[in-house]
């Protein structure tokens, strides 16, 4: 009889065990029920645990930890700073009602569209930065592909020059000048060198070095640049004698505010006090009186979406150059508002414009960072310059600089884009020779190549000839 006492031990142990399985698997269901596919998330909120979250597989429940000095962004799915994770309290990412706005059956009448709830209203509420359903789902589904109220896709029989300017894709050349992006022996290579934030005497003299009316177009006229100006610690004589040499002032803000997430944000009125107040204080103590300070850059690039637009408009602002496109072979030629972007928002929680808008956008087309690209695996492209952190000596850049100049020259001459903070050039000596470099022999072997403000960029897309 002493097997069978063995024999029900065994059978309870094994009904205990399959018990438990259950219990688990039931209490994975219930955490991966309602995550979206391969979204993280914590099991236990608070600071010391904010290191740490999980992710549904098929092969079941998998534990991610950051890096020593990061904490997880529930928002951005990604390791971060800690300082710059606020959710660390949280368990998952906020979940947003989306709006009913492809049903089988109508909901609404004309021109109005159905909340997450139901209720209709009025088109043109949705995506405009105020929640006007009572869940919120308006202001939830406004990306470039699904904003009821985006842009329509470029169509060149409405989009004509002078005032607009698109292409399906981006790489169109102006003026059918290139139509097949190949052998464009008609269009001038043009170069933008722009500068961002103060003009004072930190940074004087370098300009003095590069702009030393020595270095000259085919024209005859000296090269040209832009600077992106904010107020903090500018020097406004030094403004006015740059503007007077024939260089674009733009504007790069008043504060210059360090919270990246104030731009993404910021309001209307918030972007008209930081751009129209700088053209403002730009034109009064800068002595600039010919209206040509008619361009911006968002501080850090984060872009205000619809509403920096809107504020671009009403302040009668030309361009913007705050926008960049993912490394790409043809690169991207600047495009008016008008229509749909040609390209997908790139970078991490970045605000794109979605609807309509009457300013040209002179996109920031990313460069190629590698140092040998027939070999090299491919790597994720830098906008700013300074932000390629893989340039290590001045070897290094001439062959970078010289690499982007050709995939622009080859292909479609694109404008190339080299945006710089002054200080990555001042506390570099040897980067700076190699651009001094690189630039009097691109204008030495090269008489298409044209070193020009946006301005001009946009001046010749709208009459290319």
């Amino acid at each position: 009889m002493g097997w069978l006492r063995n024999l029900a031990v065994v059978l309870v142990v094994s009904g205990v065990s399959c018990q438990d399985d259950d219990d688990e698997l039931s209490q994975e269901k219930k955490l991966c029920q309602d995550k979206s596919a391969g979204e993280l998330f914590r099991l236990k909120a608070g600071k010391d645990a904010c290191r740490d979250v999980i992710q549904c597989t098929a092969a079941g429940l998998q534990a991610i930890r950051c890096p020593p000095g990061l904490a997880f962004d529930l928002e951005k799915q990604t390791c971060d700073w800690k300082w710059a994770v606020k959710n660390c309290d949280k368990l998952t990412k906020e979940k947003k009602v989306k709006p009913l706005l492809v049903t089988d059956e109508p909901l609404c009448e004309d021109n109005k569209l159905a909340c997450g709830d139901a209720i209709c209203i009025q088109k043109e509420l949705f995506c405009d930065g105020k929640k006007d359903c009572n869940d919120g789902s308006d202001e939830n589904s406004c990306d470039i592909d699904t904003d009821p109220n985006r842009a329509p896709p470029c169509d060149k029989e409405i989009c004509k020059l002078p005032d607009c300017f698109c292409s399906e894709d981006g790489t169109s050349v102006p003026g059918d000048l290139c139509p097949e992006n190949d052998k464009c022996v008609r269009v001038p290579q043009m170069v933008m060198v722009t500068f961002d934030d103060a003009i004072n005497n930190n940074n004087i003299d370098l300009y003095k070095e590069i702009f030393n009316k020595q270095r000259r177009n085919p024209n005859g006229c000296d090269i040209k640049a832009t600077f992106f100006v904010s107020h903090k610690y500018t020097n406004y004589s030094a403004v006015e004698d740059m503007h007077r040499l024939g260089h674009e002032i733009a504007a790069h803000s008043i504060t210059h505010n360090d919270d990246e997430t104030f731009w993404t944000e910021a309001s209307v009125e918030d972007w008209a006090k930081e751009m129209a107040g700088s053209r403002l204080i730009i034109e009064k103590f800068g002595n600039i009186t010919d209206n040509s300070v008619v361009g911006t850059r968002a501080p850090y690039l984060r872009v205000g979406g619809n509403r920096q637009f809107k504020m671009m408009e009403e302040q009668s602002f030309l361009y913007d150059s705050s926008i960049t496109a993912a490394l790409r072979n043809p690169p991207l030629w600047p495009y008016t508002m008008y229509f749909k972007m040609p390209h997908r928002c790139h970078g991490n929680l970045q605000n794109c414009p979605t609807r309509s808008h009457a300013v040209w956008e002179i996109v920031m087309n990313e460069l190629d960072r590698r140092e040998d690209p027939t070999i090299d695996e491919e790597l994720a492209g830098c906008a700013m310059v300074d932000s390629c952190s893989n340039i290590l000596n001045g070897d290094q850049f001439y062959n970078f600089l010289t690499h982007n100049f050709y995939r622009h020259f080859d292909q479609n001459r694109a404008p190339l884009g080299l945006f710089y903070h002054a200080a990555w050039l001042k506390n570099n000596p040897e980067y700076l020779d190699a651009f001094l470099y690189w630039v009097d022999e691109v204008l030495e072997q090269h008489p298409e190549v044209y070193f020009v403000t946006m301005t001009q960029v946009i001046q010749w897309i709208q009459n290319p000839v």
